[in-house]
């Protein structure tokens, strides 16, 4: 999954590809490297970010998603919006990703049903502004699988078809760098649920802590791409990545190492 934000405050890129022009330009450059998916956002939900209003956040996105459209481009929507997710499917985008797995806006889960589009659901606990006060935890592993676990049957049992669904442990959610560590290192525990997996970890803030005092965000790229390969090692369906081409190499020495164990 390439990342797109169509933003003015992403924390790696905001601002970059705000203009349709140039957004609709990065996303061909994203399916060029070797993307599967481009994911589309027009919301940041950095720590710290304030809403954006729907209607803006709708005019930054749409003729975004109808022009790569036409070009046979695969999308997913970055929303948390009900009406987003609606209006983005009927231009062209095939996967709702809500962060917040539907708790945010009532309305997600009758919009998914409705639209008959997979739903990406990430564990959540509250909205970018205070979500780092949420990062308490017993046990990180069992508390956001619990929680994950309890939130998919939520939406089962209001009518979502499970088979649409896929699953986010919601890296930098309401977790500092010790649980988004543990997490990664027990993806087996979110495999086990049976439904596709996604892990985005793309250049997020733990990611920044391996590296030097001062480093850009784009020396992010390479670690992050080493933690894709390895989540795809564990299981993970798909990685949600800014640099496509560092991930795809990556992406392609865990397979031939895994097919060098399978002789």
């Amino acid at each position: 999954m390439g990342v797109l934000n169509v933003t003015s405050d992403s924390f790696s890129d905001g601002g970059r590809w705000l203009r349709s022009e140039a957004a609709v330009a990065h996303g061909l450059e994203l399916a060029a490297a070797g993307a599967d998916l481009i994911d589309v956002g027009g919301e940041s939900t950095r720590p710290g970010a304030r809403r954006v209003p729907v209607a803006e956040e709708q005019a930054r996105v749409l003729p975004v998603i109808r022009e790569l459209a036409r070009s046979g481009i695969a999308m997913s929507i970055d929303t948390m919006n009900s009406s987003t997710a609606r209006a983005a499917v009927e231009a062209g985008a095939i996967i709702v990703n809500d962060v917040s797995g539907g708790l945010s806006d009532e309305g997600m889960a009758a919009a998914v049903i409705d639209l008959d589009v997979a739903f990406l659901v990430s564990h959540w606990r509250g909205h970018s502004d205070s979500m780092n006060s949420a990062a308490v935890y017993d046990n990180v592993v069992n508390d956001v699988r619990r929680e994950l676990e309890y939130r998919v049957a939520e939406l089962v049992v209001r009518g979502v078809d499970p088979a649409r669904l896929l699953v986010d442990p919601g890296l930098g959610f309401a977790k500092n760098s010790d649980h988004n560590w543990k997490l990664l290192a027990h993806l087996d525990v979110f495999t086990a649920f049976g439904l596709p997996l996604v892990v985005g970890a793309s250049r997020k803030r733990f990611i920044g802590e391996l590296l030097p005092a001062g480093a850009t965000m784009d020396a992010r790229d390479f670690p992050s791409a080493v933690t894709a390969a390895l989540a795809a090692q564990a299981g993970a369906w798909a990685v949600r990545v800014h640099d496509v081409e560092t991930t795809k190499a990556a992406l392609a020495v865990a397979e031939a190492w895994k097919k060098g164990a399978e002789r």
